[in-house]
């Protein structure tokens, strides 16, 4: 059996942490193996760096912050990703290297490619089977993140970064629609949790 690596990324607040848990449940009544992850934080050293990029007091370059996070997918894809799709388990990670294209790259107004080309050498070219995007008005995201107390750097920033964002989302599905699975957020979490099975089912 083949292991099959699944990424869910979207906005803050498009709703990936319930789609990816419904996803498991699913994928695990079928009988596979189901390695939940994140980025940034998949290993011991991911939450360090995690704690860095996300909740660090003070300012941090967009390239040093860029490069953290490739620091962290290294680690994680080499001695967690890789194993688990070896052992033929369906890896279901939440963010990859697209939230790289997408925060540091459009967001941070760097070149989108030099940080592709950075996460591509860091992760020695894997890439995922199907990447689920869930699309969300940054205006409505941010609306759904106002119960929270406080927000992490990225998600602070103001609209116009999670605009870039968003838009960067969208150009990376439509230059590779094979490998996108672009789904409205604002739809009831049961018609999400159905696409996404209805394009998963093939692949296992």
């Amino acid at each position: 059996m083949s292991g099959l690596f699944i990424t869910v990324e979207g906005g803050d607040g498009s709703g990936k942490s319930t789609q990816s848990a419904l996803l498991a449940e699913w994928l695990e009544q079928q009988g596979r193996t189901v390695v939940l992850s994140r980025e940034p934080g998949g290993t011991e050293l991911g939450l360090e760096l995690r704690d860095i990029v996300l909740h660090r007091r003070g300012h941090i370059t967009p390239r040093a912050e860029a490069l953290l996070y490739a620091a962290d997918r290294a680690q994680h894809i080499e001695t967690k990703i890789r194993p688990a799709l070896e052992r033929g388990e369906v890896v279901l990670q939440d963010r990859y290297f697209d939230s790289s294209v997408a925060y540091q790259g459009a967001g941070r107004v760097l070149d989108p490619n030099e940080v592709r080309k950075l996460s591509l050498w860091a992760t020695e070219n894997l890439l995922p089977d199907l990447t689920i995007l869930l699309d969300l008005d940054e205006h409505l995201g941010r609306d759904r993140l106002k119960e929270r107390t406080k927000y992490d750097r990225l998600e602070d920033e103001e609209q116009d970064f999670h605009a870039r964002v968003r838009a960067a989302y969208l150009e990376l599905a439509a230059a590779e629609p094979e490998r996108f699975l672009v789904l409205s957020a604002t739809d009831s979490v049961e018609d999400l949790a159905a696409a996404i099975r209805a394009r998963v089912a093939p692949l296992l």
